[in-house]
């Protein structure tokens, strides 16, 4: 809503008379709202949003530009954009009544050409997007995108804003090797397992390693981060089945650390690690 002022002048014989002036209030009644489907994100999920267009009015709006900037925000000298647009994945409801596909003239940023928006009704923009690189990944990333619809009959272009959070989790993985790769019987083997953590937050608690030795272990030596380990205090070991697990608790795995290129935007992940070793003697 906004309040514009008018005054008239009449000239005659060289003289110049104003008018009194009057106000009146200048009613927007096209809304625009915009929903994530899901607040958080990881780095390669699939984030949908919800766009809708709401005409209180009683003539229709027609053929209006809607505009998503997918999250962009300067970094250094360059504009990093941190959503992609899955192209084809856009829907077009009017009066919740699923129409022809719009023209999309651009996918970054997204435009959207042609709205239509019919008197005392409203239309709906559903599409997909893809998280990439240029998201921040760490505990408080946030991602903000902006959707503008402008176009005939708009005094003022209308926006909306958008805002989903990096998910507060950890993303373990796990790699074993074995040396050597040659044993003899009654020789000495020792398995390593390296645990990383792509994630932004500790993994620790319910953190449990499990395996089976085959062939069996005996005479275990066991190190976690370089720290010797106890059986039965930080790991089970049965010595007739060669099945081996870490108690809860005894592992933890720190965050990743993120860090972003201040040329490209682009950020990269170094994962937090903790290593398990156990050496034994094949029996």
């Amino acid at each position: 809503m906004a309040v514009f002022y008018n005054q008239a002048q009449l000239s005659y014989q060289n003289n110049v008379v104003n008018s009194n002036t009057v106000s009146a209030e200048l009613v927007e009644v096209l809304s625009l709202s915009k929903t994530p489907v899901v607040p958080t994100y990881q780095i390669g999920d699939s984030v949908t949003y919800v766009l809708t267009l709401v005409n209180s009015g009683t003539v229709p709006y027609t053929g209006l530009t809607v505009t998503d900037n997918l999250g962009s925000y300067v970094v250094g000298n360059t504009t990093a954009t941190p959503l992609t647009y899955q192209v084809g994945s856009i829907r077009y409801y009017v009066n919740g009544v699923l129409q022809d596909a719009p023209t999309v003239t651009s996918t970054a940023p997204l435009v959207v050409s042609g709205i239509y928006v019919p008197a005392n009704g409203n239309s709906t923009l559903i599409y997909q997007t893809t998280v990439n690189a240029y998201a921040p990944p760490a505990s408080n990333g946030t991602v903000t995108n902006r959707a503008t619809v402008s176009g005939p009959g708009l005094t003022n272009a209308q926006s909306a804003l958008a805002t989903i959070s990096t998910a507060q989790t950890p993303l373990l993985s796990i790699c074993k090797s074995v040396s050597p790769e040659t044993v003899s019987e009654n020789g000495q083997i020792t398995y390593t397992f390296l645990i990383e953590n792509t994630g932004n937050t500790e993994a620790s608690g319910d953190v449990v390693m499990t395996d089976t030795f085959d062939p069996i272990l005996q005479n275990l030596s066991v190190t976690y981060n370089g720290q010797p380990w106890t059986a039965n205090t930080n790991y089970t070991y049965n010595t007739q089945t060669g099945a081996f697990a870490t108690l809860a608790g005894q592992i933890t795995v720190p965050a990743a650390t993120a860090t972003q290129d201040p040329a490209t935007g682009l950020w990269s992940i170094t994962p937090g690690t903790s290593t398990l070793r156990v050496t034994g003697t094949v029996s």
